[in-house]
């Protein structure tokens, strides 16, 4: 602390030894910032805040139905790209906004360059909060030049999204139709190629050759394994047909096989009486009812029992031999299905083999027809595809134009309208006219021990030891004059007098600032 305060001491020893040459340098500083505070202009700043609302109903509501661009990310490249040269240039040829005086060319050039470099659009308080600002030395010049930028931001939003919806539109309505033209190419390509390949088979079916011989094989040993199995059962019902007898004697075959309906319905009837003659006598209407039908019955099964031994009589004279075992005659029923199973089992057989011939003939044909097929399939599938997306999306796009032609997805919200600050920008014409009357001061100061620096003087022997590093063999005491005292104490009255005419000096020039800057 102690050092601090010795090399403060020095310093301010060596501007009071130079203090009329640092008054001096303040004076001359002080007219010459005069002068320039004097045609300083003040600036002033017009703002203006926009925020885009992005979030909307429709937003969720489209989610899979029409396509829905990043709005964010377009409007933060809205925000960037606001101060380009074309949006600059409207600006400086609006002629409500005054920016030109001449119109030439030149004077375009360099106030476009001079708003690029002023204009400042940030990004505040959040996501979409756009802060829009510019500084002139006419206010209100300011505020036409923010209010033009607020309403290029809005109007450039929803041109913009138009502008892209239509390109879009027109990009996919022109892809689509020569995905058309391709599509229809491709199909026929296809179609000729079928009808140029009809005995190949490969335009015909599915399966590649060797899937076509290997599924006939298969089929071909399934019907042979089938066909066995229906040769031997025929052959089993052959040998059960040779075992049985056709005929049957007449009386067997009338007790056993001849009036089967009529032999039941006597059976009912007579467990009917059983259960009658239980409950009533041999006079009951319902007995003697029971008795009736069973002798109408019993008379029905005599004429049938002789039509039939007529019958097979009759058959005999004739030299034919009707069977009447009804084994035997459902055997010679079966084995007749068995040869027809047998038989439609050898034509299909026989037609699979033809086809396996006729697929084996052409094994060093269908190969590259399947090939060019399949090469075919694949083009013709993979534009039928671009084609069917395509179509998909010219649907959701339109829906997408709908949607901004009724409503927008992102709305422009004027959260500060465009307006002038009612104080300059710092520093204005006050402070810098504040702040020259200790500047100068400083400057006066610090040339006064730039001085001191380049003529150093000493106030004690520890200094000057200090200085030279060489030791200090001793030291003069002044002896005070009466008269060199009054020399200094008239030196001093007159250095206030020259500060106090400065601060006075200051003052009034600073008064006159603030009323030329009120007015």
């Amino acid at each position: 602390m102690n050092e601090l305060t010795r090399q403060i001491g020095t310093i301010a020893h060596g501007v009071w030894r130079h203090r009329w040459m640092g008054i001096s340098v303040a004076w001359v500083v002080a007219l010459l910032g005069a002068g320039v505070v004097w045609v300083f202009q003040d600036r002033f700043e017009a703002r203006a805040q926009v925020y885009v609302d992005t979030q909307t109903v429709l937003k969720p509501l489209m989610v899979g139905l029409a396509f829905q661009p990043d709005v964010d990310q377009q409007v933060r490249m809205l925000g960037k790209t606001l101060i380009s040269r074309p949006n600059i240039d409207r600006l400086v040829n609006d002629k409500s906004i005054g920016l030109l005086k001449t119109g030439s060319s030149v004077e375009q050039d360099q106030v476009a360059e001079s708003l690029m470099k002023t204009i400042k659009v940030q990004l505040t308080g959040g996501n979409n909060l756009y802060a829009i600002t510019y500084r002139d030395i006419d206010g209100q010049r300011a505020q036409r030049v923010v209010e033009g930028l607020v309403n290029l931001f809005m109007d450039s939003g929803v041109d913009t999204k138009r502008r892209d919806s239509q390109e879009a539109s027109r990009f996919i309505d022109e892809q689509i139709k020569s995905y058309e033209t391709k599509l229809s190419d491709a199909e026929n390509r296809v179609k000729d190629f079928k009808l140029r390949n009809l005995n190949a088979g490969a335009a015909n079916t599915n399966q590649d050759y060797f899937g076509r011989m290997s599924a006939l094989t298969d089929e071909i040993n399934r019907l042979r394994m089938q066909l066995s199995a229906a040769e031997q059962s025929r052959d089993a019902l052959k040998r059960e047909l040779a075992l049985e007898v056709p005929n049957l004697p007449v009386d067997a075959a009338s007790a056993i096989s001849m009036t089967p309906e009529q032999d039941a319905r006597i059976e009912v009837q007579k467990r009917q009486l059983d259960e009658l003659l239980r409950r009533f006598t041999e006079e009951h209407p319902d007995v003697i009812a029971a008795r009736r039908t069973i002798r109408e019955i019993e008379a029905q099964r005599k004429e049938a029992l002789l039509a039939k031994v007529n019958a097979i009589k009759a058959a005999s004279k004739a030299g034919q031999t009707a069977a009447t075992n009804p084994v035997f005659q459902n055997i010679r029923n079966r084995q007749v299905e068995a040869e027809a199973a047998v038989a439609s089992l050898r034509a299909q057989l026989s037609t699979q083999q033809v086809r396996l011939e006729e697929t084996r003939a052409q094994a060093g044909k269908v190969p590259q027809a399947e090939a060019e097929l399949a090469q075919l399939n694949r083009d013709y599938d993979v534009i039928r595809k671009n084609y069917e997306q395509l179509v998909t999306r010219r649907e959701a796009a339109s829906l997408g134009v709908k949607i901004d032609q009724s409503s927008s997805m992102a709305e422009f919200r004027l959260v500060e309208p465009p307006r002038v600050l009612p104080q300059p920008v710092f520093p204005g014409k006050r402070q810098l006219a504040l702040g020259l009357m200790v500047i100068a001061l400083l400057i006066g100061a610090a040339s006064a021990y730039i001085k001191t620096l380049v003529n150093p003087s000493f106030a004690s022997e520890r200094e000057l030891r200090e200085f030279t590093k060489r030791p200090v063999l001793g030291a003069l005491s002044v002896v005070a004059d009466p008269r060199a005292a009054a020399v200094d104490r008239q030196d001093r009255l007159r250095l206030a007098g020259v500060f106090g005419l400065y601060v006075l000096a200051h003052v009034g020039w600073l008064g006159v600032i603030v009323l030329r800057s009120g007015a």
